[in-house]
Formats: C-alpha cells, sequence, structure tokens
C-alpha cells in the first residue's frame, strides 16, 4: 500500500513534471484533501498507510490539477485574510492583493453608516469587512450561483451580510451608502488567449472580463457609485495592471482621489470621495 510519504513524493513529481507551481505544496494540499486532515498531519504520520478510498480520491485530484484546474477548485477552499472561504468555479479564487482594497476599507476608521460591496463573487470582501468592522455589510453580484456561495460563507463564519442578486447598484436609491467598495472585472477581452490556463479556462467569465478594454464596468461602477453614495462617501475599487491612468481620469471630479500601490509597487487601488 502507498505511505504518505510515498504519495507526496510521487503526487510532487508528477506535477513538477508538468511544470505545476509549487508542486509539493499542491501535493500535500491535495492529499489533505482526499484524507480529511491538516497538512500538519503528514509530519507525524509519514509511514501511515492510505487506505484503497483514500488514494483513488488522490489520483483523481492529481489528474484534475494536471489538466489546469485549479487547486482551490478541487479543494472547494481558499484562505483570504486568515479565514478559510468556500469557492466554486461560480466565483472568482480570492487573491491576496485584494487584501489591500479590505486594508483600505479598514483605515477609513468609519464606525457607522452603509456599506456596499459590489460584485462580492464568494463574500471575501463583504464578509471580511462584516467581520472586522462588526457591522452589517451589505453584498451585490449579478450571478445568482456566487451569491449562493457568498451566502453560504457568511453564515459559516457568522458574518452579518445581506446579499442580493442585482447589476452593479441599481437596487440601491440615492445618497444612502457611506462606503462603496468593489474588485470589479477587469481584464480585457483581448487578453484572453495570453491568460494562465487557470484563469482562462475555469475562472468565470463574468467576474474575469470587462469589454475589449477591461475598463467596461468602471465606467459604469464609477458614476453609478455617484449617486448612490452620500455627499463625502468612499469609494474604493481594486486596478487592473496599467488602468490607474484611465480609471483615475473618470473619477476626475471627485475629491481627494489617491492611488494606494501594492506590494509590487503597481497601483491596485483608487480611493476617492464624492463631492
Amino acid at each position: 500500500m502507498l505511505t504518505i510519504r510515498t504519495a507526496i513524493a510521487q503526487g510532487s513529481e508528477l506535477l513538477e513534471r508538468d511544470s505545476i507551481p509549487e508542486p509539493r505544496l499542491t501535493a500535500e494540499l491535495l492529499l489533505a484533501h482526499a484524507i480529511h486532515c491538516e497538512r500538519t498531519y503528514f509530519y507525524a504520520h509519514p509511514e501511515r498507510e492510505l487506505r484503497e478510498v483514500e488514494w483513488i480520491h488522490y489520483g483523481r485530484y492529481l489528474d484534475e490539477r494536471l489538466k489546469g484546474k485549479p487547486t482551490q477548485y478541487i479543494t472547494k477552499h481558499q484562505e483570504f485574510y486568515g479565514r478559510e472561504f468556500k469557492v466554486s468555479r461560480a466565483v472568482l479564487i480570492p487573491r491576496p492583493e485584494t487584501e489591500l482594497l479590505v486594508e483600505t476599507i479598514l483605515k477609513l476608521n468609519r464606525e457607522r453608516g452603509v456599506v456596499i460591496d459590489v460584485g462580492t463573487g464568494s463574500g471575501a470582501i463583504a464578509v471580511t469587512l462584516a467581520l472586522e468592522l462588526n457591522r452589517c455589510v451589505i453584498a451585490t453580484d449579478l450571478s445568482w450561483e456566487a451569491c449562493e456561495v457568498a451566502r453560504s460563507n457568511a453564515f459559516c463564519l457568522g458574518a452579518k451580510v445581506k446579499i442580493l442578486e442585482a447589476d452593479l447598484l441599481k437596487p440601491f436609491a440615492d445618497s444612502t451608502a457611506d462606503v462603496i467598495v468593489s474588485n470589479p472585472p477587469y481584464v480585457p477581452l483581448n487578453d484572453r488567449a495570453a491568460l494562465q490556463r487557470e484563469v482562462r479556462d475555469f475562472e468565470p467569465s463574468l467576474a474575469l472580463f470587462a469589454g475589449a478594454d477591461g475598463l467596461a464596468v468602471y465606467r459604469n461602477l464609477i458614476p453609478e457609485a455617484g449617486r448612490v453614495l452620500k455627499p463625502g462617501g468612499v469609494l474604493a475599487i481594486e486596478l487592473g495592471f496599467g488602468q490607474s491612468e484611465a480609471v483615475s481620469a473618470m473619477a476626475s471630479d471627485w475629491r481627494n482621489l489617491r492611488l494606494i500601490p501594492d506590494l509590487a509597487g503597481i497601483p491596485r487601488v483608487l480611493v476617492c470621495e464624492r463631492q
């Protein structure tokens, strides 16, 4: 029979041969998912033999990963801001760089008011803000399937989040929100062929692409936010690479506009206030 040590070694070799990033970590994550345990279990029990059903599941997970399916869609989990979120192919996999968007909102020190997360996907932003701020957050998404994933995450993590299936901010009346936050689709359709297969072939197009230049959602979201925000309300949105100048121009009539760079020095978040 196959032991944990051997299974990890063989899985790592297969993944490395196919140029899968972080082959050993990936092998460990897939094996942990197959035998329903934490990775730390492996270090204490390297000679534990796998049951037949476990190595069958492990082999299937390795095959899916070798075909390009992201590890997060296989394990159905992704960590964000120190918490485990459920993910499915209905939602974008939360990225570490989006944590900067959360941190930007937390630094506003606004203890009260209405917070809306537009295009919530897995609910990572809305749930995190609700828990960190200890308040209710409203979230919208155009996808019914994404709303269901977000509801599940809010329930499992004990967050007060009201989730609406909606197109951007259409359900909201004028001047009702204090803070609007969004990580919208911003990948140009023209860049589709150049994307990694894990992104291009598996993540939802609705959450990725925004017209030929990647700016289509910004063009609608920024005016809508101007309508829904109260005077002095804050808009914080994530930016794609090379989009800061174009998006800043769309918000040229807002005040206190600033760009916040990520760890690589790339402008990642745009923050501004309604006049």
